[in-house]
């Protein structure tokens, strides 16, 4: 598991790393292009359920910590999906696509 740390209390939303990975790419394209969006997704059942979003802007901290030692192989597919909603302002966690 891995960590995304955000904003001048760093607080931490724990993440597969393998989703992270991927997360980070989409979301320093849209921070190398000053844009703002919203990070959305689903809380599971043993964490209370219901929906979680955050605001993504390039002037509050970020940080991608991962525990793994090695980087996943990128799925082009999770990244141009999570990119295409990302476009409409709101980047959704979703599940991994299969590749093809």
């Amino acid at each position: 598991m891995g960590l995304l740390i955000y904003g001048p209390n760093s607080s931490e939303i724990e993440l597969d790393d393998r989703l992270l990975a991927h997360l980070r790419l989409v979301i320093v394209s849209k921070m190398r292009n000053q844009e703002s969006f919203a990070l959305s997704w689903t809380v599971e059942a043993d964490r209370g359920s219901g929906r979680e979003s955050l605001w993504v802007h390039p002037a509050i901290p970020l940080r991608f910590r991962f525990f793994g030692s090695r980087p996943p192989a990128i799925n082009r597919a999770w990244i141009d999906l999570m990119s295409t909603a990302a476009s409409r302002g709101d980047l959704r966690i979703m599940p991994e696509p299969d590749e093809g």
